[in-house]
């Protein structure tokens, strides 16, 4: 009996993981319009600075490209050294781009 209670927490918490590991295209939109707007037009009905792409062309160019989104939210280059983002903020920022229309 505690080897299955054992083995269904552990399924639980990885199915939990992974779920969370896709990140949340919402946050990632709020994060984007908290954090980045004030260089990147985030979404086009709203505004944004034009000192950078726009998230839209972002998403056309890299958009299905995760490692590569991911690796440059990892380590952002200048200007965007200042930004600091967690695993689970990168995972939705990913999420808000993947979720832009690529066309």
């Amino acid at each position: 009996m505690r080897l299955i209670f054992c083995t269904a927490l552990i399924g639980a918490v990885l199915v939990a993981g992974q779920a969370r590991a896709a990140g949340n295209a919402d946050y990632g939109r709020a994060i984007a319009q908290n954090r980045c707007s004030s260089c990147h037009v985030v979404e086009p009905n709203l505004k944004g600075g034009d000192a950078a792409p726009p998230f839209a062309e972002i998403a056309r160019k890299h958009g299905n490209d995760t490692t590569w989104v991911r690796s440059w939210l990892t380590s952002p280059h200048p200007p965007m050294q200042g930004i600091a983002l967690s695993r689970e903020e990168i995972d939705d920022i990913v999420a808000y781009l993947g979720s832009l229309p690529k066309q």
